[in-house]
C-alpha cells in the first residue's frame, strides 16, 4: 500500500501493531484455553463456546477502538489526517484474523492440519487481492478500504459457518485462562509494552518510525508462524505425544527456513523503503536474536506449565514482560530493542534452571512420552 497510495502507509503497521497483541489475548483465552481444556478434561463443547464468546467480545472491542481512531493515532503521536482511514483498516482486519484464527485453532487441534492450511491460504489471497489490485487503479483509500474489508468479511464468515456445528454452552473461563496463562499475560503485557514502547520511540522522528516499521513488516508474520512451535508443543503434550527432542530439531527447521524469508525479504523491500541502514539494521538484528533462542525456552515453558505449575511458569514469564515493559520507558528510540533483548536472555537462563535444578524430569519424561 506504501508503494501504490502513499509511502507513509507502511508506518500505519507499526501503528496498529499494539491491537496485534489485544487479538493475541483473546486467541489464547478463547482459542487455546479453551481447545487445551476441551482435550484435558474431555468437553468438546468448550471449543465452539470459546469461539463464540471471543468473536462476540471482540467485536465490541474493535469496534470500540475504531469509533475512537482518532484519539488512539495522537496518542502514539502521528498524523491523524493522513493515517485514519487505513487506520481504522487494520484495526478491522485484525479483528477478522481473530475470527479467522479462532476456527484454524480448532481444526489444529482436531488434527485436520491442511484444512486450517487451505483456509489460511484462502484468507490471505482474498485479503491480498482484494486491497492490492484496487488499489492499482483507485487512489481512494475509502473505496479500497472497503472493497478489501468487505470481501474479507464475506470470507470470514463463510470459513466460520462452515466450521461451526451444533453445542450447548459451555464456559469456564478460570480453566481457559489456567491452560494458556502464560502467552494470555504475556499478550495482556506486550499489549502495554508497545503502547508505551512505540509511542516513545516514534517521538525521536520519522526515521525511526520507517525503521520500526520495516523491521516488523519482515517479521512480523514470521512470528505468527513461529508461535506454531509453542502450539504443536502443546498439541502433543496433551495427547501424550511430546518428544523434547524432536520438538526442538523441528524447531529449528522452521527458524532456518524463517531466517532465509527474513534476509529474502530484507533485500527486496529495503530498496523500495530506503530507512536508514544502521538503525534498521539494529531491529532487524535483535529480531533475528530472538528467532533464535525461542525454541530454546519456549518448549520447556510449555511443558512446564502443563504438567507441572502454571502458576510457576506464569509468574516467571511475566517478571521477564515486566522487565520489558520497565525498560520500554528509557529515553532512547531503541527501547524496545533493549526490552526484548533482555527479557528473552531472562527467559532463556529461567527455562533452563528450571530443568537442571527444579524439573529436571521435564526432558526425560518428555522423550518417554514420544515413545
Amino acid at each position: 500500500m506504501g508503494i501504490l497510495i502513499e509511502p507513509s502507509l507502511i508506518n500505519i503497521f507499526s501503528l496498529t501493531y499494539p491491537m496485534q497483541f489485544i487479538m493475541s489475548i483473546y486467541k489464547s483465552l478463547f482459542g487455546v484455553g479453551t481447545n487445551v481444556y476441551a482435550y484435558k478434561e474431555d468437553n468438546k463443547n468448550a471449543i465452539n463456546s470459546g469461539i463464540v464468546l471471543g468473536i462476540i467480545v471482540g467485536l465490541f472491542t474493535f469496534i470500540a477502538i475504531a469509533i475512537n481512531i482518532d484519539k488512539y493515532i495522537l496518542f502514539m503521536g502521528m498524523d491523524v489526517d493522513k493515517y485514519r482511514v487505513f487506520g481504522i483498516y487494520s484495526v478491522l482486519q485484525i479483528y477478522l484474523q481473530l475470527v479467522l484464527y479462532l476456527v484454524i485453532n480448532k481444526l489444529h487441534y482436531k488434527e485436520e492440519n491442511k484444512k486450517a492450511n487451505k483456509l489460511s491460504t484462502i484468507f490471505n489471497i482474498v485479503n491480498f487481492s482484494f486491497l492490492i489490485i484496487p488499489a492499482i487503479f483507485i487512489k481512494n483509500q475509502i473505496v479500497v478500504a472497503t472493497i478489501a474489508l468487505v470481501a474479507t468479511a464475506i470470507t470470514v464468515i463463510f470459513i466460520l459457518f462452515k466450521n461451526i456445528e451444533k453445542f450447548r454452552i459451555s464456559i469456564n473461563i478460570f480453566k481457559w485462562i489456567k491452560y494458556d496463562s502464560v502467552d494470555l499475560t504475556t499478550s495482556i503485557m506486550f499489549l502495554l509494552i508497545y503502547l508505551f514502547g512505540l509511542s516513545n520511540a516514534f517521538k525521536y522522528g520519522e526515521n525511526y518510525a520507517l525503521a520500526i516499521s520495516f523491521s516488523t513488516l519482515i517479521t512480523d508474520a514470521q512470528w505468527d508462524i513461529t508461535h506454531s512451535i509453542g502450539v504443536a508443543a502443546r498439541i502433543d503434550i496433551v495427547k501424550n505425544k511430546f518428544k523434547y527432542s524432536e520438538h526442538l530439531k523441528n524447531a529449528f527447521k522452521l527458524i532456518g527456513l524463517i531466517l532465509i524469508s527474513i534476509i529474502a525479504m530484507f533485500g527486496i523491500l529495503y530498496p523500495i523503503y530506503k530507512s536508514e541502514l544502521y538503525i534498521t539494521l539494529i531491529y532487524v538484528g535483535a529480531e533475528i536474536i530472538t528467532f533464535i533462542a525461542y525454541p530454546l525456552y519456549i518448549i520447556k515453558i510449555c511443558y512446564m506449565q502443563i504438567e507441572y505449575s502454571a502458576i510457576n511458569a506464569t509468574i516467571n514469564k511475566q517478571i521477564s514482560n515486566t522487565i520489558r515493559f520497565i525498560l520500554s520507558f528509557i529515553p532512547t528510540p531503541f527501547c524496545t530493542v533493549i526490552g526484548q533483548l533482555a527479557s528473552m536472555t531472562y527467559q532463556l537462563i529461567y527455562s533452563n534452571i528450571m530443568v537442571r535444578f527444579k524439573n529436571k524430569k521435564i526432558i526425560r519424561e518428555g522423550e518417554e512420552n514420544g515413545n
